[in-house]
Formats: C-alpha cells, structure tokens, sequence
C-alpha cells in the first residue's frame, strides 16, 4: 500500500461574502461547488466502500478550500477568475428568492457580469492561478 503523501497541483477553492448568515454560507457553498464536480470529472475520485461491501457516492479527490471575503474582493476575484478563463461558478444574492434551477439561471442571465451581485465564487485551477484570484480573501473562520 502506497502511504507517501498525495500532493496537487490543482486548488478547488469557495469565495463567501462575509455578510452571509450561517444557512446562507452552507447552501452557497454546496450549490456553488455542485457544479465544480458536474462539469469537471477530473475533480471527483473513486467511489466509497465500507467494511460491509455497501458502496457510497464519489466525492472530491481533494480539499476544497473555503474563504471569506468582502463584496469588493468578490467583486474582484471573479474578474481575476474570469482573466485567467479558470473553470467557475456563481452564485448571486438573486438566487436566495428563487427555488430552482430554471429561476436560478434565468436570474443570473438577467443581470451583466459587472453588475452581479455576487454571494459566492467557486474556482478551480492550477494552484498559482486560483491563489491569486483569491488574494485578498482570508481562510472561513
């Protein structure tokens, strides 16, 4: 059995609005990190199996990094993601009213990029560039 330490070269990380109240930060965080995993297979690891044999969902192959930052820094990491073309998801402050995914994406298809009123950013990428789109932002406490 191979027991070296696995290293990445790839960071999954998740940019909160720091005035998001405890609900609101569980449920951006998993929706925004749902469609990380949907679109990008080479994020998800192998299946689960328990001692009995009864088989569980994969999930991330690695650590997701969750951060807070102000709207401006927000503001700020989705141009940078959008700079550097790294795969993305958003969540904006609209979808907290709506309660599926049809409203979800009509909201956000309303509203142009420079005025999204962003709750949440999920990126994905190489180290280096998914560190520096989240410059600025500190670790979730």
């Amino acid at each position: 059995m191979n027991t070296e330490p696995i290293r990445f070269d790839t960071k999954i990380a998740v940019l909160l609005r720091a005035d998001l109240e405890p609900w609101q930060r569980l449920n951006v965080t998993s929706f925004l990190v749902s469609g990380l995993g949907a679109q990008l297979p080479e994020v998800i690891g192998e299946a689960y199996e328990d001692a009995d044999g009864v088989p569980y969902l994969p999930m991330f192959r690695q650590p997701v990094m969750v951060f807070e930052a102000t709207k401006e820094t927000l503001k700020t990491a989705h141009a940078r993601a959008l700079s550097r073309a790294l795969p993305r998801a958003v969540f904006t402050s609209d979808l907290f009213s709506t309660g599926n995914d049809r409203d979800n994406r009509a909201a956000v298809r309303a509203v142009p990029t420079a005025d999204l009123d962003l709750a949440g950013l999920a990126v994905y990428g190489p180290k280096s560039a998914v560190d520096k789109v989240v410059k600025g932002a500190r670790m979730h406490p």
